[in-house]
């Protein structure tokens, strides 16, 4: 079974507030027929759209092909938020690589929402973006965890945007009875993701990149030049990229091995109004320290955005609303008279470091993906990166692929029910407030 046709209708974006509330973006045309490029895409995702927006832009004549719709996947249905840094944070980064290597990855994760900024300056995207990402716990362990990171990154990185939330500000910011403090990092941002993606899906085609939705990427012969078969159509290419994340499939093993698909669901409640205030008191995003993340915002129409919950499989739970509820209403209690307006699931793609897998499955073969939750900055970043390396200045690519990723244990048949029982004892420790 594939993920690209498991849960959604071909064509279609998922029933999302993010797809009602999203600029109209008419359809490209499905490939028809044989063409040949320079380089060609699979996917048409951050990452996707990134890379085929800077190599265009240096010359290099690009087919995007993508299964679905331009921002279809994960990076159309995400919680938009846009962190610091990489997903695994400093400290852990410098235990796996070394004082050095993790400075240069922090640096790359700066890198990145310096990247999406620009892009959205420069090519006048409409995605509500906006400061502002706050980190809470619930124990007071968490808290002190919480506030020594906020100093070691004021003291070995030089960034100084974190403020500390004891437990009263933290509650005068988010007024929930689950958090006893944390941080808020004001150079982080908040945004629609789905018009991000759209925007740079506009931009990439005003710079002549050859976008192809409806597009489905079955078979890809590896070669000097590579052949990408679709149901309709054939690319023949000197480059190839992957940037099907969660998608890949089976196209290529050496990722599937590194790279796990596993499915996040979001709510969107009725607009809040004045309630709102019961949410959030500034407009800002939220993330917990949990284990399994819950993470939520205001939209732009002042409703709650409650993402939480986790299953793992090709299908999506029946009721996504009660899955994603109860989490939400742990966290606000005071909202069970809310009505939820829009539910609807994603599907990303973790590593097991939580770390993103940037390799080279062949010698003019790219893929990126494995974002595993940070991946508005990351992708964006590395489609500019794997453009960069087609084009000869790979450092950024590589210390990102230098980053040591072990394969998931049990293979594809095993992978699932063992990742499946490690999070259900890490979502244990995290209802017992261990």
């Amino acid at each position: 079974m594939d993920l690209l046709f498991s849960n959604d209708r071909r064509g279609d974006y998922p029933q999302s507030w993010y797809a009602a509330t999203a600029s109209d973006l008419g359809p490209f045309a499905p490939l028809k027929g044989e063409t040949r490029a320079d380089v060609c895409i699979v996917g048409g995702g951050y990452t996707g759209l990134s890379a085929a927006l800077h190599l265009a832009q240096a010359g290099l004549d690009v087919v995007l092909l993508e299964a679905h719709r331009v921002g279809f996947g994960a990076s159309g249905r995400n919680g938009g938020q846009l962190g610091s840094g990489q997903r695994q944070d400093q400290q852990k980064l410098e235990a796996m690589v070394g004082q050095v290597h993790a400075h240069r990855l922090w640096e790359l994760g700066e890198e990145a929402k310096a990247l999406v900024r620009r892009l959205i300056a420069e090519h006048d995207i409409d995605c509500h973006l906006k400061p502002g990402v706050a980190w809470t716990a619930s124990s007071d362990s968490g808290v002190r965890d919480l506030h020594a990171y906020a100093d070691h990154l004021a003291t070995r990185y030089g960034y100084d945007r974190i403020e500390v939330l004891d437990r009263e500000a933290c509650f005068a910011l988010c007024p929930s009875p689950d958090y006893r403090g944390g941080i808020l990092d004001w150079g982080a941002s908040h945004l629609h993701p789905l018009s991000l993606a759209q925007g740079l899906a506009r931009a990439a085609a005003a710079a002549g990149v050859r976008i192809h939705e409806m597009s489905h990427v079955n078979h890809i012969a590896k070669g000097d030049p590579a052949v990408l078969q679709t149901d309709a159509g054939r690319v023949t290419a000197r480059h190839v990229i992957l940037a099907a994340n969660g998608y890949l499939g089976g196209l290529e093993r050496s990722v599937a091995a590194k790279v796990m698909p596993i499915n996040n669901f979001i709510v969107a409640t009725e607009p809040l109004g004045a309630r709102a205030d019961e949410v959030l008191t500034q407009d800002v995003a939220v993330a917990d320290s949990r284990f399994v993340v819950n993470y939520f915002r205001l939209s732009h129409d002042r409703r709650l955005l409650f993402g939480g919950g986790e299953s793992y499989g090709y299908r999506f739970p029946r009721d996504i609303r009660a899955l994603v509820s109860r989490p939400m209403l742990r966290v606000f209690p005071h909202l069970q008279d809310v009505r939820l307006d829009h539910a609807w699931g994603g599907t990303l793609a973790i590593t097991m470091k939580r770390m993103p897998y940037l390799a080279r499955p062949a010698p003019n073969m790219l893929s990126a993906s494995g974002y595993s939750g940070h991946g508005v900055g990351t992708a964006v970043h590395a489609g500019q990166l794997m453009a960069r390396a087609i084009q000869g200045q790979a450092e950024g690519f590589n210390a990102l692929a230098d980053v040591p990723l072990p394969a998931f244990p049990g293979g594809p048949t095993m992978r699932t029910p063992l990742l499946m029982l490690a999070m259900s004892w890490y979502a244990l420790r995290d209802r017992l407030g261990l």
